[in-house]
């Protein structure tokens, strides 16, 4: 699995929305949560995101059927070396999860999320 660090963690730490796409038998799907939702979850190692998951029913099918999605994240406060604003692209297998600790801890802080959106990072580039 790959690691989050370097300009991708700081694009998460301070980008405003995150874009996720999943990819069924009728193409491609997306969806977007708030970066702070994001946030307030730990990544754990690094390496693994868990995301509050309320509605999000097309992913979870398109999920069950390729378990591939990719988050596309933002942020102008992040410098790059010859302008202001660095985006970041993460790949990984995804699956939401209706019970277990990842869906403990999202529930503790989002009592209205029906599960966990968990995702095990395999690729972060910046773009």
């Amino acid at each position: 699995m790959a690691k989050i660090y370097g300009e991708c963690r700081e694009v998460m730490d301070r980008t405003e929305w995150v874009a996720i796409t999943s990819l069924g038998s009728e193409g491609p799907h997306t969806v977007a949560t708030w970066g702070d939702h994001v946030r307030s979850m730990s990544i754990k190692d690094d390496e693994v995101i868990t995301i509050p998951a309320k509605k999000y029913y097309e992913t979870e099918k398109n999920l069950k059927e390729n378990g591939h999605v990719e988050l596309l994240m933002a942020s102008k406060q992040v410098q790059r070396s010859h302008a202001p604003g660095q985006g970041c692209r993460i790949s990984g297998k995804g699956e939401l999860q209706n019970s277990g600790e990842f869906v403990e801890a999202v529930k503790k802080k989002f009592p209205w999320a029906r599960g966990a959106l968990v995702i095990k990072v395999e690729e972060v580039q910046t773009l």
